[in-house]
């Protein structure tokens, strides 16, 4: 519950953030910090090091994980999107990772499971079509940005949850960072020009994201992929959007007609569903 706390954060943090700077921008500084503040506590905890091949995958991993999901959130609400919007069509993730984890992982899928994930998705969708009659609100680079956002987060836990359950936590997710850097680093440079403007509201919601997101809510969930299957942690993602629009409606004044409001209700019952078979699961 604290990680779907802190999370559902990030799209408010992503809303703040792209105000006075370009999301690409925002980020390659937000990892790179993060970066460095993971190596020098590694060191401190005398983590073991990393072999070359766990630094390749931690590098895959955190190409989905952080450049793939992050850069195509930012980019969207940099877009438009709401950050309610954005919250429940990145919910969409644990779709893919549940199917792709039994498929390729051999999860197991259980009946209740399979009808949380799918009124979860349903409640999505009739959100996104909803919004989308409004082009003022939904704009196609926004949802192509989000489409990315959901593939690159599957394929980052499925290959972390597959690959590196025995990985050093902090470490490896130092080197995480440490490849979305390079990669946010030359967008922003080919694209951006490097804009950031230095405003109370940029460097708040910079500290926010890389104290509270990129160390706090990413280790958490790190270490949930250790102790649990990847379809199971990625049920938690369908909490998000609930407390995403409510902060949302409280900040940006965003607000959610009857058949969003409907859709909601429909995934946070496909929410129940599939954290009430997470618990039994885990006893």
């Amino acid at each position: 519950m604290v990680f779907v706390l802190l999370w559902s954060t990030g799209f408010i943090v992503a809303r703040y953030g792209t105000a006075d700077s370009g999301p690409l921008t925002f980020l390659a500084i937000r990892v790179t910090i993060a970066a460095v503040i993971l190596g020098l506590l590694s060191r401190l905890a005398r983590e073991s090091a990393l072999t070359s091949r766990e630094k390749v995958i931690q590098m895959i991993s955190g190409l989905g994980i952080h450049g793939l999901y992050l850069g195509g959130v930012f980019v969207a609400i940099d877009l438009g999107l709401p950050s309610g919007v954005s919250a429940l069509i990145a919910a969409l993730h644990p779709v893919v990772t549940t199917v792709c984890g039994r498929l390729l992982l051999r999860e197991e899928l259980n009946v209740r499971r399979v009808w949380g994930v799918v009124l979860g998705c349903v409640g999505v969708v009739v959100v996104v079509v909803e919004r989308g009659g409004a082009t003022d609100s939904v704009s196609t680079g926004a949802l192509v940005a989000m489409a990315i956002a959901v593939v690159g987060m599957s394929a980052g836990t499925l290959v972390q949850r597959q690959f590196a359950v025995s990985t050093p936590l902090l470490g490896g997710t130092a080197w995480q960072y440490l490849a979305s850097a390079v990669v946010f680093s030359l967008g922003a440079l080919m694209y951006e020009n490097w804009d950031f403007s230095v405003t109370p509201q940029s460097l708040g919601a910079l500290a926010w994201s890389v104290g509270v997101l990129s160390l706090g809510a990413i280790l958490i969930m790190l270490w949930l992929l250790k102790r649990q299957a990847a379809s199971q942690v990625s049920s938690l993602f369908f909490l998000t959007p609930a407390l995403s629009t409510v902060q949302g409606a409280l900040l940006f004044g965003e607000a959610l007609g009857p058949l969003s409001v409907l859709g909601l209700g429909v995934a946070l019952f496909g929410v129940w569903l599939a954290t009430s078979t997470m618990r039994k699961a885990s006893v």
